[in-house]
């Protein structure tokens, strides 16, 4: 495939665009949308399992379709995947209760985990690794854009026509890029001599699914304690042993244990899987941050937020651009996480008084950090290994930083939650505001940091509050909104610290010059004997 003219290749990266655009739109659209759908379905109880169930269907395909993509062919996936990810989306928008939304979205996260995972290696498969830089940064400026595109229309569709539709109207662009996949993209022999290892794609499933369940349900629905987290943790850990036992064993193992060998491989993927949690954390924890906290609206929150996948999305492309141009990406991503670091330690330092430019300068900071390293881990990883283990190599990436994202949020949830707790327990003790709190059960309602998200139900609650008590209330509002700044920023210490030891992990991984074909035999003295060989041909022929 490498070998195709430049304009064919072009063509088919507007088909692989085209496919990401409308499976990230879709992904973006739903949370606007969420909370009309929710109200209609009657179905606050399941409200975490439309995204739960998405992530856990997608991050489990996506990595076994790495490896059955490099067997058949990224093509017939491809392909799959826009398939099943459009039945998805239309079955979503006929939902009639909260249990059939759910098990439509399993299907669209099958069909996105194809889309998702096919697409990155499609780069890989067109181009040689030095040109490889500025196409995944266009790839990763898909998900910028559906950022800006999806929350606005979502908000828009819910507000002036019937919700079902959030899950329609893209529907079109998949039409298109189906048809463009199909007709554009060459077919591949696929590779029928190499078995399928079904056992190892079981136990990593088994691994995965009770693990990332035990992620988004431990702090939230169960405590990390309980009998029910300790089980699905165990259950991972078991399946954990059962895909080791089975890897090493099999002759085409789903993913192969000796990539881990590989240092650049494994450090690539410890750096992606830090950059996972900074990325999830800033994107779930800074509105909570600017709404809670600074007391802004949900629209000027999404404003504020902007100017990050704006500088994500820019500083993607210019990496890039620049690893294309010069061949060199470890001083990008030691630049980019550093810069991620500096923007995280300043929203640690915000508070009640923090303006909004400030909160804006502080989120550019992580926005363009992200962006410098997003190309950099999957070029380094897809230059490092073989050109037949391309597929299961990205998916890998993928994966890792899914892993990063989930348990990060997890694990910063859970010390927000306790450090919040004891912030408002003495908060309120030391005001002697917790007997005056105790004989009013209205007012007992504003300690609860979640209830400042919804302005219109704090002033509601505090009609309710007899006027003898207005100047308490105000008192109790402004600190609990005290209390749950000094707890985001401390989770945003802790990740601009986990982020510091992501940027002491970059000065290990070994850059290895962009090979110029995808060649095995391409190796740098090849290059350089190419180049010779080219301009004594030259001269030879003038």
């Amino acid at each position: 495939m490498e070998n195709l003219v430049l304009r064919k290749k072009i063509l088919i990266m507007l088909a692989v665009m085209s496919a990401m655009l409308f499976a990230a739109l879709n992904q973006t659209i739903v949370g606007t949308a969420l909370p009309r759908i929710i109200s209609d379905l009657d179905g606050i109880n399941y409200y975490s399992w439309v995204f739960t169930m998405f992530m856990l269907t997608s991050s489990v395909t996506a990595i076994l379709v790495g490896k059955l993509s490099d067997i058949y062919g990224r093509k017939i996936f491809m392909l799959i995947g826009i398939g099943i990810f459009t039945i998805g989306s239309f079955l979503c928008g006929l939902s009639e209760s909260m249990i059939q939304l759910i098990l439509y979205r399993g299907i669209q996260g099958f069909g996105a985990g194809m889309i998702m995972s096919t697409s990155f290696t499609v780069v890989g498969d067109l181009f040689s690794p030095r040109e490889r830089g500025k196409w995944q940064g266009l790839l990763t400026s898909i998900f910028g854009i559906s950022s800006l595109l999806g929350p606005t229309l979502g908000g828009w569709i819910v507000d002036n026509a019937d919700w079902h539709w959030v899950f329609w109207v893209f529907l079109p662009i998949a039409l298109v890029a189906f048809c463009m996949i199909l007709f554009i993209y060459p077919k591949q022999a696929a590779k029928t001599k190499e078995p399928i290892d079904y056992f190892g794609s079981l136990f990593i499933s088994l691994t995965l699914v009770p693990m990332l369940i035990a992620l988004s349900w431990g702090g939230n629905n169960y405590a990390w304690s309980s009998s029910m987290i300790i089980f699905l943790f165990i259950c991972s850990l078991v399946g954990f042993i059962l895909f080791i036992y089975t890897e090493k064993r099999v002759s085409s193992p789903v993913l192969p244990l000796s990539l881990f060998k590989n240092k650049v491989f494994s450090l690539s993927n410890g750096i992606g899987f830090i950059l996972g949690m900074g990325m999830f954390g800033a994107i779930m924890y800074m509105p909570f941050f600017v709404q809670g906290v600074l007391a802004t609206t949900a629209t000027k929150s999404g404003l504020i937020m902007m100017p990050m996948t704006l500088c994500m999305v820019t500083a993607s492309a210019i990496s890039g651009q620049l690893i294309s141009k010069t061949g060199k990406y470890k001083r990008l991503v030691i630049i980019g996480i550093l810069i991620m670091a500096t923007g995280m330690y300043s929203l640690s330092l915000m508070d009640v008084s923090t303006s909004t430019a400030r909160a804006v300068i502080n989120i550019i900071f992580v926005g363009s950090g992200l962006g410098f390293c997003l190309p950099v881990i999957m070029i380094s990883v897809q230059n490092a290994v073989s050109q037949s283990l391309l597929g299961v190599a990205t998916s890998t990436v993928q994966l890792f930083r899914q892993l990063g994202g989930t348990i990060g949020v997890a694990v910063m949830g859970t010390i927000m939650n306790a450090r919040l707790g004891t912030e408002v327990e003495q908060m309120t003790a030391r005001n002697g505001l917790d007997k005056i709190i105790d004989e009013n059960k209205v007012l007992a309602q504003l300690q609860d940091p979640q209830i400042l998200i919804d302005h219109q139900q704090v002033e509601d609650i505090k009609a309710n509050i007899p006027k003898d008590l207005q100047e308490v209330t105000g008192s109790l509002i402004e600190q609990v909104r005290e209390s749950l700044g000094h707890s985001l920023t401390f989770v945003f210490m802790i990740t601009s610290m986990i982020l510091l030891m992501g940027f002491v992990l970059t000065f290990f991984l070994k850059e290895k010059p962009l090979r110029l074909t995808n060649s095995p035999k391409d190796t740098p003295a090849n290059v350089t004997d190419q180049k010779k060989t080219s301009g004594l041909t030259s001269k030879q022929t003038n």
